[in-house]
């Protein structure tokens, strides 16, 4: 890994990844930037790499020194500011670290968020350990239902973590056909708003939907939030009567992210595939 940071800028090539996330094939899920680093350059210089790279999330860590709490550093920016939990680009940083041998079994994330850990599992997929958002019933906001093209059953805040406002909706045809207005959703929520609803077929592979719009950071529609299901977890865990489910992110990309609740944790697991392997010159 050859990066030296001579007045907080990086001053030779380096690596850079690009993978999607939460799914097994090219192409499909979330794709996210993956740098490895020595330590972190100026923060301006990570919002121009994120920019350039202009995916839902770029992600930026360096290794930590032996003994502490966490392993890595691990740090998120959307193409216009950085965030302070991303689960899809958590997922890919632990692909590129198990596949590339930069670091063996789980990996704990010092993050914005607290430590959060990633662990391979025996089948290939990865699993996230998150917090849970906490879920407080809200009146549904004056307006939303106009933006977001459906008349909501219920609203939902989810907390500090996230900042998004979780809606349910009548059924699942209605989650897929949504065409909102972006500009005006940015008004109900810090990040932007989950829409959801169940599964329409109770033998599918998954057992609710959801589409993530997230205006307020720069992404009109998410392709596949892990964060966002820290927040659906909970609400059909609750709903459906089992801590272990799977939600549908019907994006024009979409993923499948496995949940399972444990009280004020949720574990999100999922596959990652490296598409771009390249050189950053900048």
């Amino acid at each position: 890994m050859a990066c030296d940071f001579a007045g907080g800028l990086p001053s030779s090539s380096m690596r850079i990844r690009i993978v999607d996330a939460f799914t097994d094939r090219p192409f499909a899920g979330n794709p996210a930037g993956v740098l490895l680093l020595d330590a972190f350059p100026d923060d301006a210089w990570m919002q121009d790499v994120a920019r350039e790279v202009n995916h839902a999330e770029t992600a930026f860590t360096h290794r930590l020194p032996e003994g502490g709490e966490a392993d890595w550093a691990l740090r998120w920016f959307t193409p216009v500011t950085e965030v302070t939990m991303c689960g899809h680009a958590t997922l890919a940083t632990a692909h590129v670290l198990a596949t590339t041998g930069a670091h063996e079994g789980p990996v704990r994330f010092d993050t914005l968020s607290g430590v959060l850990t990633a662990t391979p599992q025996p089948d290939g997929s990865l699993t996230l350990d998150f917090p849970t958002a906490p879920l407080l019933p809200v009146e549904v906001p004056e307006g939303v239902a106009e933006a977001l093209g459906a008349e909501p059953l219920g609203a939902f805040d989810t907390g500090p973590n996230i900042g998004d406002l979780l809606i349910e909706l009548a059924d699942e045809k209605t989650v897929r056909g949504l065409t909102p207005d972006h500009r005006a959703l940015g008004r109900y929520s810090a990040r932007g708003i989950i829409a959801t609803a169940r599964a329409a077929d109770p033998v599918a592979e998954y057992d609710y939907i959801s589409r993530c719009f997230f205006p307020n950071v720069g992404i009109d529609e998410d392709p596949v939030t892990g964060s966002a299901h820290t927040a659906l977890a909970p609400f059909w865990s609750d709903r459906l009567g089992s801590p272990a489910l799977t939600g549908l992110q019907a994006s024009a990309r979409s993923g499948l992210v496995r949940t399972t609740l444990q009280g004020d944790r949720t574990l999100l697991s999922g596959r990652a595939v490296t598409v771009i392997d390249g050189e950053l010159l900048a």
